[in-house]
């Protein structure tokens, strides 16, 4: 007979928060999420923190470049889909890192023998409309001239007119040497009101562009979380089948952390690609995953997992425990994981976060999660409903929706992460093609779901994640007691009274 478990499989619903004292310091404006992304030894600080505790789930329906950019301004971090080609992938990833922060390598170079034409085709290609001339056309060429919309009228210019005709050229360029501090770049574009200060070095070939619109969107985003050069953060999904090729490529394109996308992570599978990407590329961080107890987090952390992720058949869209009848509740599950963290912490000194996936049905369970333990979520459906998702927007029975399907559905097609057979077609299905409520843009939306947690935090009488994790009094509730906290007894004024049974 196999190992009974009678404690019962609980979810985030089931559980509430009981106020602690709020002192007099426990303003939301002091309260600070920042929490661990990768592991760290007792006494030191992690390589990777995240300013806010969200993660966009690895789906093809959520996170693309533009959610990846979009949530690490507001603090967070997208893993970006694997469940496509790998240069598909690794482009992705390149459009993040590429998108902003101080120093930016030019990508959108011509030469001045070339014609309006091809400034069209490039704008078409990029989206750039400033483009640096270097005399053979590359990121570090000898720069000659910088153009921009302000230099021709599309409408009025002929196409084959060469570039140097209408060009602002080197001479009357305001530029700056490389070794200049980014904030000294800065002063110089506010004091020459410039949109744009180029970088070059001894030799006149250009090295990095700086924008005025970076210096804005960065007041404008304090907690972007970005990099040393100050480049956004991006993680990227891998998957235990092409790992081999897949994780150079990403690695190449500038990748900060890779994660591996499964279902089920309590497998030597995920003990290889780990093995392999820590004697191939050792200072590469990397989360494991999923798990929903004890065995699976010893497991993975002691194969060396830099985060861990905690979750199986929990999504709104994922039919797993339907399926396979395998899974935990997911309020269960980050219980489990959280106690082994911390019984790993004591045992061996390392603290390695964990990541509850899944489970998210409302923005109190965000709280619930963290409160049991989560150092952050990941979520898929929350981030599918916002314009920065990379589904389609659309109208059905007058309401606005957007498409969101799993990754085990026959539209993902995510082979290397679910079976199919010889001829190419789905065993079966783990997951659902359906739709979210469209909700607008990330902004707006996150930055309430913010403002709930850190009011909450308040109320639990704590303003870091750390106290959090140390303070927080969680207790379970009956099906009454849930239906007593919502409204109830009343006609809300949205309902139409005719129907209303006397």
């Amino acid at each position: 007979m196999g190992i009974i478990y009678e404690e019962l499989s609980r979810t985030f619903s089931e559980y509430i928060l009981i106020p602690n004292l709020t002192k007099k310091e426990d303003k939301q404006e002091n309260v600070n999420l920042s929490t661990p992304l990768v592991k760290f030894k007792k006494g030191e600080k992690p390589e990777l923190t995240l300013n806010i505790p969200f993660a966009s789930a690895i789906m093809q329906a959520v996170s693309n470049h533009t959610m990846a950019i979009a949530l690490a301004r507001r603090g967070g971090i997208s893993f970006i889909f694997c469940s496509q080609p790998i240069e598909q992938q690794a482009e992705m990833v390149r459009k993040v890192k590429h998108f902003k922060a101080g120093f930016v390598e030019s990508d959108s170079n011509l030469r001045p023998d070339q014609t309006l034409a091809d400034v069209l085709a490039l704008i078409r290609q990029t989206d750039h409309t400033t483009m640096a001339i270097t005399e053979d056309g590359s990121s570090n060429g000898k720069l000659l001239g910088i153009l921009t919309s302000r230099d021709y009228r599309i409408h009025k210019c002929d196409p084959a007119t060469k570039i140097k005709d209408v060009m602002t050229p080197f001479e009357s360029l305001i530029y700056a040497f490389d070794g200049i501090l980014l904030e000294e770049a800065n002063d110089m574009i506010w004091e020459h009101k410039l949109n744009c200060l180029p970088i070059v070095d001894k030799k006149r070939c250009l090295r990095y562009l700086v924008f005025r619109k970076d210096y804005d969107e960065h007041m404008r985003n304090p907690f972007e979380l970005v990099d040393r050069e100050k480049r956004l953060i991006v993680g990227a999904g891998i998957n235990t089948r092409d790992y081999r090729e897949r994780v150079p490529e990403l690695v190449k394109a500038g990748a900060d952390i890779l994660c591996i996308d499964s279902s089920d992570g309590f497998s030597e599978w995920q003990k290889e690609v780990l093995r392999y990407v820590k004697e191939e590329y050792g200072d590469v961080k990397i989360g494991a995953g999923n798990i929903v107890d004890r065995e699976g987090f010893r497991y993975l952390a002691d194969a060396g997992a830099d985060f861990i992720k905690v979750g199986i058949g929990g999504g709104a869209i994922c039919i797993t425990r339907e399926q396979k009848g395998i899974g935990l509740g997911q309020a269960t599950a980050v219980i489990n994981a959280a106690k082994a963290r911390d019984d790993y912490f004591e045992d061996k000194g390392v603290y390695i976060p964990i990541c509850s996936d899944g489970g998210i049905v409302h923005d109190n369970n965000i709280m619930i999660a963290m409160a049991l333990g989560a150092d952050f979520v990941m979520m898929g459906r929350y981030f599918a409903r916002f314009d920065e998702s990379p589904t389609k927007k659309i109208k059905i029975h007058g309401n606005f929706v957007k498409e969101y399907w799993g990754e085990g559905t026959e539209r993902a097609r995510n082979w290397q992460r679910y079976g199919y057979t010889d001829d190419g077609k789905f065993l079966f299905e783990e997951g659902v093609d359906a739709y979210v409520p469209y909700a607008g843009k990330l902004k707006d939306n996150l930055d309430l779901t913010v403002e709930k947690i850190k009011a909450t935090m308040c109320n639990c009488g704590v303003v870091t994640m750390e106290d959090l994790h140390r303070k927080a009094r969680v207790a379970l509730i009956s099906s009454t007691s849930l239906r007593e906290g919502g409204a109830h007894d009343v006609i809300l004024k949205e309902t139409d009274i005719t129907n209303i049974p006397t």
